[in-house]
């Protein structure tokens, strides 16, 4: 097991090499390594060359020099992509806080208990510094801003010392580049229901006299950090491509039409393929006898079982829907399988709908969700990672291959047609505005109401087909 120690350094050549001894030299939980990830942010006071001293002499140590000095937030960005560890810790360079702590900090992380822990300065510790009354009092209101907006609890939003499991850290996009990544990874650890603890910590803060970087104007700039993230949904990074459909259909209002047309057809026992993390399930669930939530991906499958911890009706399990053998193990046989937008990423989605069908009972339906029309296939879906988009004819003779007779077909989002055709094949945009997704939101309650009086395709096909 290994800790991954990052240390975002700007302009601390007196005490840097004092600094990185003690992070060295720091206890560990017993069989745990550990590595620094050193970003020298573009110092000019001499720092570079100290640091490039002491890692030619210990190889634990992994520097990196930018050469455009970018802020905090931007090293840690960096430290993030090289981490090799299985959690990461911030620690800044400039001795304000101990890494002594490690252990304490880690062990609700190695409990199980918990995702991310903040090391707090306001909890009961054995010693803090007394520090300028105004400064502490920007902290506290800053963390009850934003506790407000995330509806956290937190004591210290602020700190520095933050530790998380890697391979949730490396799946949040960070942002900012200054100090503003306090709030930011805040806002999105509380967004993506992560687990997060606190835990006292001691604290040896610096006066602005001593070298302390951070001012009001960073205080203000947090607060619009804030609001930027509350507003604005930017959860995963880049590789987690299905994140933006998590987006798009985790829109409250949208979410709510979508799961009005699919949940008729719902018998007391259902299996979902591709249940990413979990926001159909959570709509859906109520009333099932049982509801399996199926998922490939790691991250998606720890934010499932997070969410449906305490629920007795809903199983998290780990299924590849191109793995035949991954559905020995759902149980089955279900009265429903439900797939909303799974088919169109797949190599093979023959082979994952005649696995798909088996774990059917006789007279169960299988309810599927799939972007229509492959004329409008263009750069939106190629960021997405769409290998296709289907007609009535193709999703149609798809089932009916494998013993299942299409009851009913629904066109959904007609709405969002000419928007896609915009963005994907005349901007050939990859991306579509996280702004505009909340407006679109906002008036779905219009767009469901005439969905069906426009004259061309929807965005997306449903179908429901009857096991024979």
């Amino acid at each position: 097991m290994r800790l991954s120690i990052l240390v975002p350094v700007y302009n601390e050549r007196t005490v840097v090499e004092r600094s990185l001894a003690q992070v060295l030299a720091a206890p560990l939980p017993e069989n745990m390594e550990r590595e620094l990830i050193i970003v020298d942010d573009c110092s000019t006071d001499g720092t570079s060359e100290i640091l490039e001293r002491l890692a030619a002499q210990e190889p634990r140590i992994h520097l990196t020099r930018k050469q455009v000095n970018e802020g905090k937030g931007a090293a840690v960005r960096t430290a993030i992509q090289l981490a090799s560890g299985d959690f990461c810790i911030i620690q800044d360079a400039d001795l304000e806080y101990d890494p002594c702590e490690y252990p304490r900090l880690l062990r609700p992380l190695l409990d199980g208990n918990a995702d991310a822990v903040f090391g707090s300065r306001y909890l009961v510790s054995e010693q803090t510094r007394a520090l300028p009354f105004w400064h502490s009092m920007i902290n506290k209101h800053l963390t009850l801003l934003s506790n407000m907006f995330c509806n956290l609890n937190l004591t210290d939003m602020e700190t520095c010392y933050k530790v998380f499991r890697t391979d949730l850290l490396k799946s949040i996009p960070i942002r900012s580049d200054r100090f503003g990544f306090e709030p930011e990874i805040t806002m999105k650890c509380a967004k993506r229901k992560l687990r997060i603890y606190e835990v006292p910590i001691s604290y040896h803060g610096r006066t602005y006299e001593e070298g302390k970087k951070i001012g009001w104007k960073d205080g203000l700039k947090a607060l619009g950090v804030i609001l930027r993230y509350w507003v604005i949904d930017d959860l995963y990074a880049e590789p987690y491509g299905r994140a933006f459909l998590n987006n798009l259909t985790g829109t409250p209002q949208y979410l709510s039409w979508l799961t009005s047309v699919l949940r008729p057809h719902l018998g007391d026992t259902v299996l979902e393929l591709g249940a990413g993390i979990g926001n159909i399930c959570g709509r859906l669930m109520g009333r099932r006898l049982l509801y399996v939530a199926a998922e490939k991906d790691p991250v998606y499958l720890h934010a499932l079982n997070n969410r449906f911890l305490r629920t007795p009706n809903v199983s998290v399990l780990r299924l590849d829907p191109e793995r035949g053998e991954d559905f020995e193990n759902a149980g089955g046989p279900f009265d429903t399988i439900l797939s909303v937008n799974v088919l169109e990423d797949l190599d093979h989605p023959e082979g994952a709908i005649g696995s798909a069908a088996s774990m059917l009972k006789k007279g169960g339906s299988m309810v599927v969700l799939v972007p229509q029309g492959p004329a409008l296939f263009g750069s939106l879906d190629r960021a997405l990672g769409h290998r296709r988009r289907f007609s009535q004819a193709d999703l149609r003779a798809l089932l009916a291959r494998h013993g299942l007779a299409v009851k009913q077909m629904y066109q959904l989002n007609k709405i969002g047609t000419p928007g896609w055709w915009l963005y994907g094949k005349v901007l050939r945009r990859k991306h579509i505005n996280k702004l505009m997704l909340k407006i679109f939101d906002k008036t779905v309650w219009i767009w469901r109401r005439i969905d069906g009086l426009l004259p061309w395709r929807g965005l997306s096909l449903i179908a429901v087909a009857v096991k024979e």
